[in-house]
C-alpha cells in the first residue's frame, strides 16, 4: 500500500469490496472499464520530447503497443450510449522487455481529489440503490463533495455518445514528472488527440444505434482507412497543482506533439494485460496525487481477482 492511502485510512481490499458491493461486477471482468476490445499499434516517437525525458519510447524510435479502448461502465452488458465515459490504455513495449503504461479518458479531470472522498461517493450510490440513503441526504452529500467534483460534472454533462473510438480525445487526468538527462523534472500531463478529428453521433441517431456498435464501427473504419492519434504532452507551470486530478490545467500551457500512435489490427486481450496507470517507464516519474496511488493499489487488487476467478 502506498503511505498516502494509509493517511485516509483505506486499503485496496476494503475499497475493492466496496466498489464490488456498490455495482454489477462479474467474475473475469474488470471493476470498471469491464468491456473493451484490444489492438496492435506502433507508436512513432518524432524525438520532439527527448529534450525533456530518458523514457525510451518518447525518443526518437518506433515502438510497438497495445491499446485497449474501453467502456467506462463495470457493467459489461451496459450499452454504449449509456456508457458515456470512453477509455484508452495504451501499453508501450519498452527495448528491455519492461513496458509502460498511459491510462487516458474522455474525461479532463476526475470527480474526487482523495481516496476517502471517492469511497464515500461510492458508498453514497450503494446506500441509494438500496434505499438507505433519501434523495435529500444524497444531495447533501453531493453538495460537500461538489467543489472538488463540480469540473467532472460540468464536463460529463456536455458528452454526448462518440461516432467512434477513434473520434475522441483522451485525456491523462494525472500529473506526471518527466526526467530528463541532468535529472531535472518537469510536471507534464499527456493527451491523445484524434486524426480523424472529435466527432459525436447526432442526437437524432441515438435511439438507431446497436447494443455495442463501437467494436463494429471500428472494425468497419479499420479496413478502409487508417486510425491514428497524436500524443500531446502539456507542460506545467508553477503553481500548478501536481497532485489535484480534479483540476485542469489553464490552456495557454505550452505543448510538445511527441508522436504519432496508429492502430493496426484488432486482437484478442491478451491474458496478462494489466494496465496500471502508475506503471512508468524511467525518465517517467510519479507525484504524489493520492488519487493516482489509490488507482494502482486498486487496479492490483482486481487484477489478482479476475486471474484467480473472481
Amino acid at each position: 500500500m502506498h503511505p498516502l492511502d494509509s493517511l485516509h485510512g483505506l486499503c485496496p481490499i476494503q475499497a475493492t469490496n466496496d466498489i464490488e458491493a456498490s455495482f454489477r461486477v462479474l467474475p473475469g471482468y474488470r471493476r470498471a472499464h469491464a468491456r473493451g476490445e484490444c489492438y496492435e499499434a506502433v507508436f512513432r516517437s518524432n524525438g520532439q520530447a527527448a529534450p525533456w525525458t530518458t523514457a525510451p519510447h518518447l525518443q526518437a524510435v518506433d515502438s510497438a503497443a497495445i491499446v485497449r479502448f474501453s467502456q467506462s461502465s463495470p457493467d459489461p452488458a451496459q450499452s454504449d450510449v449509456m456508457s458515456l465515459v470512453k477509455g484508452m490504455a495504451v501499453q508501450f513495449k519498452q527495448p528491455d522487455g519492461m513496458v509502460s503504461n498511459f491510462v487516458g479518458v474522455t474525461l479532463p479531470v476526475f470527480f474526487a481529489r482523495t481516496p476517502a472522498s471517492f469511497m464515500d461517493l461510492i458508498g453514497d450510490y450503494r446506500r441509494a440503490k438500496s434505499g438507505e440513503l433519501t434523495i435529500a441526504d444524497m444531495i447533501k452529500d453531493m453538495a460537500e463533495h461538489f467543489a472538488e467534483g463540480k469540473n467532472s460534472l460540468l464536463a460529463a454533462g456536455h458528452l454526448l455518445p462518440p461516432l467512434s473510438y477513434a473520434t475522441c480525445r483522451y485525456y491523462g487526468i494525472h500529473t506526471f514528472l518527466l526526467r530528463d538527462q541532468d535529472d531535472h523534472l518537469q510536471p507534464v500531463k499527456f493527451e491523445w488527440q484524434p486524426d480523424a478529428g472529435v466527432h459525436t453521433v447526432p442526437l437524432s441517431g441515438f435511439t438507431e444505434l446497436p447494443q455495442q456498435y463501437m467494436a463494429d464501427e471500428m472494425a468497419q473504419r479499420l479496413a478502409r482507412e487508417e486510425v491514428s492519434f497524436r500524443l500531446h504532452i502539456v507542460l506545467g507551470e508553477e503553481g500548478d497543482p501536481l497532485d489535484d486530478p480534479t483540476t485542469r490545467w489553464p490552456n495557454s500551457r505550452r505543448r510538445i506533439e511527441a508522436g504519432q500512435l496508429s492502430i493496426l489490427r484488432s486482437v484478442d486481450e491478451p491474458h496478462d494485460l494489466f494496465m496500471d496507470p502508475a506503471r512508468v517507464s524511467q525518465g517517467i516519474e510519479l507525484t504524489d496525487d493520492p488519487i493516482l496511488h489509490f488507482r494502482s493499489d486498486v487496479y492490483a487488487e482486481s487484477w489478482r481477482r479476475r486471474t484467480d476467478g473472481g
